[in-house]
């Protein structure tokens, strides 16, 4: 979770004090209620209406004191003076009350979020009073009758109904969590543990926090984070967190993210349970096909929607950032961009985005967890609480024990908190607040416009209207039901949904869950975790094996068609004719198990490539015949048909998307080059392959208008390569034009340094190397653009950009550091070796270079592939077979590793794989069909170490 910091600070006390005065009043009539405790409250609340405030007006200040600046009505003589006057002017009630002319609503609705807030205080005064003596529940040392209160800090969360949160009260012994809903659902939970894990201690097993419900809110125990000491500790609390997942999984759970759960050494506390029963929704067509459908309805149904395991988020202000409960690793987040103020103190400040740091992980159960280590405990646990779970169902007392929940108030999420935020803010725009009516209108349609792709999301126009109503008195809207009941109560009394079992409901998902699959997606979300691509934690190289050489033709296509034939069984089929799979994905945000994308690196265009390609092989004698390939070659490209139909219908249509990456591996690129690949070996027509191409690189110009990458897997340069491909084949001038464009805005984004080129990364500003995400896949595409321009301007770019690589060559590593890491060194496609290796060989095939230093790291990339690359997985990307590709190439240049032939690379990956199984870079154990980082690629390799294939290559794709 990030937290905002930075913006305007003027004193509101005009708006407050009246307020505190009135609250002052209210709590003095409190007979329980001490003088210094009433001071608590009331400097809790006015730290709180500050900040409400502030988040609120900041943006209006900032236009409101340019206003006057540019109208002349500030009289100091200089612009910190001018700020200090302002200060002063906005300092006084009256001042507020003159801005109703330009903003009607204003003050109305600021005296809602002050009102609220005070009735919330006056409240928690009046409930501290009357409970004081009761605190004993929430521990031993609470139990003394005389707790004073001492400190208050509300908005500990969210505020809802009214300005109520959570808030931190401190008193004599400790702290105490007050919590303004019934804290039914926690006792109830807490007694379901109790009889599920019988005679164990609260500290051998996973629990809730003690409360102390009080009818319509409770107080429940405040609880400290506290690392793990041990390993052994470590795995069980991953064994334990596991086991929440398990119960997540019983009861459709959702929402438990970073925030709810907290590491108190090896026990992972849930301290909100709220969301504990989700009621179910149908999942609404996508309109990218029936497979992609079902396997989102499947998806829906698994732990992945628990919350707890990691994943990025989609969303605008939240991309790529991964709030899970098991996830949220420190190290592994992007930074996050919210506005805040520039050039405070002066006349001439103004918003810009500016980064955000994200606050404690208190989910974290040690500094830097390795993950990949721990999650097999993590999966035993969740396998291990099920058969339990299982056991109790089959001897009928499951349903039973359920029952402590029947009658509890529960919450349901129907909407991210994100989505409300960003409305939030938007009513409280000042374009906004000058026009109430239009802006309520927008926000009303853009709730029901996502109400017609979210299952989940309300579209009623009496609920929409009692949403946005909350949200522009400063709430976030909230649902909440009965098991039994099922339908829910919204906002303004307002109601949304049919009534039904809940608990029934969700015993009913539960028994008919594929726990095949369950466990595919808890292996697979791994990968989530880690923000970088093919990055995994420490795991051990594959054991060594001994290569065996013969017959290594039959070998190689029997391993080829074994994955090809997997690929067969577990595609998800719909009956329109599409197909998909589930699996680990790469986009833009990050790393997500879902459907497969329409990119060519992990998704299902690349393995339609494949499909394509191994049915080639198998025409030409080179592979083996495997059922079904061409049925599902036609489904995988119908799937394909269906993404581009519904982006034409919704361009029709007037809808405004979000423009995709332009890179040639996540992206635009990617698609338009996999549709002419497909065209090329025969899967559909050049005609029809041409005709979608050109389709999609009508969107590369406000792609690149927008991009925030330079590098070739998703920015600029990928973009680069595709268009100059595009210009080749279709003899259209436009598309030089645009990929000159590209390269002209590479050089001013280069970062120029005694003649070497870098170019700034969102995960890395200071640049990177390699050849997916840094210098050298740059100064590739731009060599290339040179060659079709005859351009010297980026013909030197790109030796600059070369030259930056050679700094980041390690001597004593043997290979191109990782610029990611502080230490440590790459062979990887994607950032290492490998990539950098093709990049200097493909420009001495194609004579693009004079440069013989080319030579010379073609042979060091090598040298680095075998001896530091191989062994550690089997993938194109940060694998084996993107080191074979190296390699390969490295022998026709005579600059292979001494002593070593291609025959031998080829026994030694051919022999790994049939003693360990094709490995994926990602969890593993996890089975993802993408084409760089999975098994397709694995296949595809596979079938072009056959001397004889003309398959293009993956990894140099022009």
């Amino acid at each position: 979770m990030y937290t905002e910091e930075g913006d305007f600070d003027p004193s509101f006390n005009c708006l407050i004090y009246p307020a505190l005065t009135e609250l002052d009043g209210r709590l003095a009539k409190v007979a329980l209620l001490g003088t210094a405790e009433r001071n608590a409250i009331l400097v809790g609340t006015a730290a709180s209406l500050l900040e409400a405030i502030r988040r609120k007006v900041s943006r209006l200040l900032v236009l409101e004191l340019n206003a006057a600046r540019v109208s002349g009505s500030l009289a100091a003589e200089d612009s910190a003076g001018r700020w200090t006057e302002f200060l002063q002017r906005s300092s006084q009630e009256s001042y507020w009350y003159s801005l109703a002319e330009h903003y009607p609503t204003l003050m109305p609705r600021l005296e809602k979020v002050i009102g609220g807030r005070l009735v919330a205080a006056a409240e928690l005064g009046r409930r501290f009073a009357t409970n004081r003596g009761r605190f004993g529940a929430l521990g031993e040392e609470f139990a003394a009758a005389d707790q004073e209160l001492l400190r208050v800090s509300f908005g500990e969360g969210d505020s809802h109904r009214g300005g109520r949160s959570v808030a931190l009260v401190e008193v004599s012994a400790g702290t105490i969590v007050y919590k303004p809903r019934s804290l039914g659902v926690d006792r109830a939970l807490d007694r379901f543990l109790e009889n599920l894990f019988g005679t164990l201690s609260q500290a051998e097993r996973i629990r809730v926090p003690a409360v102390l419900p009080c009818g319509t809110y409770g107080w429940s125990e405040f609880v400290r984070h506290r690392y793990c000491e041990s390993p052994a500790e470590l795995r069980a609390y991953y064994t334990r967190l596991g086991h929440w997942l398990a119960l997540a999984r019983l009861f459709g759970t959702t929402d438990l993210h970073a925030e709810n759960l907290i590491a108190c050494g090896p026990v992972p506390v849930v301290i909100d349970c709220e969301t504990l029963f989700t009621p179910n929704q149908v999942v609404k067509p996508q309109g990218l096909g029936d497979a992609v459908d079902r396997a989102a309805a499947l998806l829906a149904g698994t732990v992945l929607s628990s919350g707890l395991l990691p994943g990025r988020s989609t969303g605008l202000g939240w991309r790529g950032a991964d709030i899970s409960a098991g996830g949220a690793l420190p190290g592994e987040q992007p930074d996050m961009q919210a506005p805040r103020i520039v050039d405070a103190g002066t006349d001439l400040a103004r918003l810009a985005m500016g980064p955000v740091p994200p606050l404690a992980a208190l989910n974290i159960p040690a500094p830097a967890p390795d993950l990949g280590r721990y999650w097999p405990d993590l999966l035993q646990g969740f396998e291990e609480l099920t058969q339990r779970l299982q056991d109790l169902d089959r001897a009928g007392s499951l349903a039973g024990s359920l029952g402590v929940f029947a009658d509890v108030d529960i919450r349901a999420v129907l909407r991210s908190t994100e989505i409300y935020a960003e409305l939030g803010r938007m009513l409280w725009h000042p374009v906004s607040l000058h026009d109430e009516p239009a802006a309520v209108r927008h926000a009303c349609d853009l709730l029901a416009k996502q109400a017609e792709f979210a299952a989940a999301a309300p579209s009623d126009p009496a609920v929409i209207a009692g949403e946005v109503a909350d949200l522009l008195d400063g709430d976030i809207p909230f649902f909440t039901t009965t098991p039994t009941a099922g339908w829910l109560r919204g906002p303004r009394d307002t109601s949304w949904g049919e009534q039904h079992d809940v608990l029934a409901a969700a015993l009913g998902r539960w028994r008919a869950a594929d726990l095949p699959v369950e466990r595919e997606v808890i292996q697979a979300s791994l990968v989530c975790a880690y923000i970088n691509d093919g990055f995994m934690s420490d795991v051990p190289r594959l054991p060594a094996v001994r290569p065996v050489a013969n017959d290594l033709d039959r070998r190689r296509q029997r391993l080829a068609a074994e994955i090809v034939q997997r690929l067969v069984s577990t595609a998800i089929r719909g009956d329109d004719g599409t197909a998909t799979w589930i699996a680990p994905v790469l986009n833009v945000t990050g790393w997500s198990v879902q459907p497969l994308s329409p990119d060519g690196y992990s998704g299902a265009p690349g393995v339609a490539l494949l499909l394509a390609g191994y049915q080639g092989e198998v025409r030409a004698g080179r592979a083996t015949p495997v059922a079904g390939v061409a049925e599902l070659l036609a489904a995988t490209v119908a799937g394909m048909r269906a993404t581009e139909q519904y982006r034409t219908a919704r361009r029709r249509a007037g809808d405004q998307l979000r423009p995709e990456p332009p890179g040639r591996y996540v992206g635009l690129g990617s698609q338009i080059w996999c549709w002419l690949q497909l065209g090329s070996s025969g899967a559909v027509s050049p005609e029809e392959a041409l005709h979608h191409a050109l389709s999609i690189a009508e969107l590369l110009p406000e792609a690149l208008a927008e991009a925030t990458e330079s590098d070739l897997l998703s920015g600029r340069a990928g973009a680069i390569v595709t268009l100059l491909d595009l210009a080749r084949r279709t003899q259209d001038g436009r598309w030089c034009d645009l990929a000159i464009g590209a390269g002209e805005r590479l050089v001013e984004l280069s970062l120029l340094d005694a003649g070497r080129a870098r170019w700034p990364s969102e995960l890395q500003p200071a640049g990177l190397g390699g050849f997916g995400h840094g210098a050298t896949g740059i100064g590739w595409a731009l060599a290339l653009l040179a060659d079709a321009t005859g351009r010297t301007d980026f013909a030197a770019l790109a030796e600059a950009a070369f030259g930056y690589e050679e700094t980041l060559w390690d001597p004593a590593g043997g290979s191109w550091r990782d610029a990611r890491e502080e230490s440590g060194v790459a062979t990887a496609w994607c950032h290492g070796a490998t990539g950098i290796g093709l990049a200097s060989a493909d420009l001495i095939a194609r004579r693009l270079t004079g440069n013989t230093d080319h030579l010379s790291t073609v042979r060091r990339a090598a040298e680095a592939c075998w001896s530091l690359g191989m062994g550690w997985n089997h993938t194109v990307c940060h694998g084996d077979l993107g080191c074979w590709e190296l390699l390969h190439r490295a022998f026709l240049l005579d600059a292979g590793p001494a002593g070593l032939d291609e025959q031998a690379v080829t026994a030694a990956i051919v022999s790994s794989i049939e003693a360990h199984g094709p490995v994926s870079g990602l969890a593993r154990a996890a089975f993802c069909p993408g084409l760089m980082p999975g098994l397709g690629g694995v296949a595809y390799q596979l079938l072009r170490m056959d001397p004889r294939s003309d398959l293009p290559s993956l990894l140099l794709p022009s």
